[in-house]
Order: C-alpha cells, then sequence, then structure tokens
C-alpha cells in the first residue's frame, strides 16, 4: 500500500492498494475511489460498536478491498480544517488520542476506550474521561485539528497545554491537570481558564495548533446571542 496526503488545510488521503489489498475507514469516510473498490460494512460486535459511539466515532466501519484482481484507489477526507497523521503501530507502541481522531488503517490496528483514571483529568482537564486507544499493529491515519505539533519527553519530563490542544501521546505517557498558576486574578482575567493539561512522559506527544473547541468559542461571538 502507498499513499499520498494532499491538500492544504482541508486535506485528503490518496491511497494506492495493491490487488486483494484492504483498508479499513470510518463509516462515511470515502471520498472518492476506483471502480473496482469493493466495500464491505461491520460493527465488529456489539462491545465494539458499544466502544466506538462512546469515542465519538461511529458505531459502524467500512473496509475497501481493490478487486477484480487489479490495483485500486480510494481518498479518504478530513471532516475539520487541519492535517493528517501517519502513526505506525505495533506490540508496545500503543498510543491514545483524542475522540474522533480515528480516519483510517490497515487491517490489524485495534480502536478502543481509553479510561481517564484521575478525577481531575477528566472532569477538568478538557480531553473527558474517554479517549481513544490505538493498538495492533500497523498504519494508523489520525485527523487532527489545524497543524499537528510533535513533542519527545524524556522520563518524567512534562508539557503544559491549554484545554483542547492535546490531540495525540503515546501510551507510556500520563496526564493530570492543574490549576492557573498566579492565583485568583490569573484564572479570572488571564482568558486562559481554570485549568491546564499536564503530559507527562515518557512518549510522544502531538499537540494541534486549532482545536474545534476553540474555533466554536470564536464563532460563537459572530452568533445572533452575542447580539
Amino acid at each position: 500500500m502507498n499513499y499520498e496526503i494532499k491538500g492544504g488545510s482541508m486535506p485528503v488521503l490518496e491511497l494506492m492498494l495493491a490487488p486483494g489489498e484492504s483498508m479499513n475507514c470510518e463509516h462515511g469516510g470515502m471520498s472518492w475511489m476506483s471502480p473496482n473498490m469493493q466495500m464491505k460494512t461491520s460493527g465488529g460486535g456489539l462491545g465494539k460498536m458499544f466502544s466506538k459511539a462512546l469515542t465519538g466515532e461511529s458505531m459502524f466501519s467500512n473496509t475497501y478491498t481493490a478487486g477484480n484482481g487489479m490495483p485500486g484507489m480510494l481518498a479518504i477526507s478530513t471532516n475539520f480544517p487541519g492535517s493528517i497523521m501517519a502513526v505506525e503501530i505495533a506490540p508496545g507502541r500503543e498510543i491514545i488520542c483524542q475522540k474522533s481522531a480515528y480516519l483510517a488503517s490497515t487491517p490489524g490496528v485495534e480502536l478502543s476506550i481509553h479510561f481517564q483514571k484521575k478525577l481531575g483529568a477528566g472532569f477538568f482537564g478538557g480531553e473527558g474521561f474517554i479517549m481513544q486507544k490505538i493498538s495492533g499493529q500497523g498504519l494508523v491515519f489520525l485527523e487532527i485539528d489545524g497543524t499537528a505539533i510533535n513533542y519527545q519527553l524524556g522520563p518524567g519530563q512534562q508539557l503544559i497545554l491549554d484545554t483542547g490542544y492535546l490531540a495525540v501521546m503515546d501510551a507510556t505517557c500520563s496526564m493530570d491537570i492543574q490549576t492557573v498558576q498566579g492565583g485568583v486574578k490569573n484564572m479570572m482575567l488571564g482568558g486562559e481558564g481554570f485549568f491546564n493539561t499536564i503530559v507527562t512522559g515518557p512518549g510522544n506527544v502531538t499537540v494541534q495548533t486549532m482545536p474545534k473547541s476553540a474555533v466554536a468559542a470564536c464563532l460563537y461571538g459572530f452568533g445572533p446571542a452575542s447580539k
């Protein structure tokens, strides 16, 4: 399988599949394809369907296979302005993602629920109690809101993020929250809210420059309620 990520702020993933090769993608993810691509829709069982619903994905997913003994082409677009990131998954190389980050993957990649163990991080960290865990073996493609910026954290090294800016982290990382530093004045007047998210290494952390929550807050200021 070969792939190319095309476009700017609204990118598309174009996949070139060998005869008989398959690709899994989210429900409704296909944008265009060659005529010989064959689609199969499945839910993967009640447990997996429930897990997908909790992580912000559709309960059903599609598998596209290059048929008729010929190579095939499949294009998958993002749902929001941003970027597409490819990550190689292997045993011991699992990742934790924000809800709805999953775009497509090769067979062998598994999508499941990741529960935040710390109540504070779940309530106030901005990422929620439930995130996506991606494991197994293969290549996964993720949707990132805005531009993806990667940081490699060493053991015990930390990164402080505003709400919604955490996109992906290695499963070896941990997440917690802390109150905004500087006291009540900073909390009330600083415009950064009351809490920040702290990610602690070791592992890779991917942040995103344009989270949906920030865009929604900006657009709200132009709505009827703001007038």
